[in-house]
């Protein structure tokens, strides 16, 4: 082993001890999230893991007089890292900042269209992931209980994936880093199809796991489907199993099954 391989594990370990997380807090995380309480013990194993090393390398920020707890961090490190359970948790390193906000926060947007004319508005936002930049989430987002009978709704999860997506250095479209060369085929000829599926079941009105929003673009898509993923695995694999399928091998994981 190298001195940098080494020096990496020594400081994996400190990180480990320094941001061990109590058994009360971590029972109490799984009591909130019941589709985190449902992984099997050799994944809540790896996530309680990730998640002290997710804690050790982020920095958490509030505004509006919101009170971070230790709590509310582990909620969003425990989400955000279901995605790179099998991956890599260094996918995230371009990120250090996180803040969180009370409720959902005013964007204000501007875009020229092709006649000039610049548009403004307000876009209202329960979580925002810019390259590079801090990682935005409404508080109340990240609390909302799942209800059944509803499309998923999962804020952290969707962010950090589009981190994933942004990985490549441009806007996000989709394609996050894939280096397998079949896969990476198999994603691009596979995705698209699993988009247009949904974009007809939406136009039909038909019932979906999957939130709405998702037929607005590909990359959303993406971002929608893993929230399905990760929280409703059992209903997205009865849903689109080709999609279901698609996620599996990308993200490493069968939640349907853990």
């Amino acid at each position: 082993m190298s001195l940098w391989a080494r020096w990496q594990r020594w400081r994996e370990q400190r990180q480990l001890q320094r941001f061990a997380i109590p058994d009360a807090l971590w029972h109490a995380l799984l009591a909130n999230y019941p589709f985190v309480a449902r992984r099997s013990a050799a994944d809540l194993a790896e996530l309680r893991r990730l998640c002290s090393l997710f804690l050790a390398r982020k920095r958490f920020h509030t505004s509006g007089g919101l009170q971070l707890t230790d709590a509310m961090a582990l909620a969003v490190a425990a989400q955000a890292c279901l995605p790179v359970l099998r991956l890599d948790l260094a996918l995230y390193d371009g990120t250090v900042g996180i803040v969180l906000h009370p409720g959902e926060v005013l964007a204000p947007r501007e875009e020229v269209d092709e006649h000039g004319v610049v548009h403004q508005w307000d876009e209202v936002l329960a979580g925002e992931a810019m390259p590079g930049g801090p990682l935005m989430l409404s508080w109340e987002a990240v609390q909302q209980a799942d209800d059944p009978e509803q499309p998923v709704f999962n804020v952290v999860v969707h962010e950090f994936v589009h981190l994933l997506d942004l990985r490549h250095g441009g806007d996000a479209n989709g394609l996050p880093e894939i280096t397998d060369p079949v896969l990476r085929q198999r994603w691009l000829a596979e995705l698209p199809l699993a988009w247009d599926r949904f974009a007809d079941r939406v136009a039909h009105r038909e019932s979906s796991c999957i939130d709405p929003y998702g037929s607005a673009a590909l990359d959303e898509f993406f971002a929608v489907a893993a929230e399905a993923f990760f929280v409703a695995p059992q209903e997205l694999r009865a849903e689109d199993p080709p999609l279901y399928a698609l996620l599996a091998a990308y993200f490493r994981q069968d939640p349907a099954d853990a």
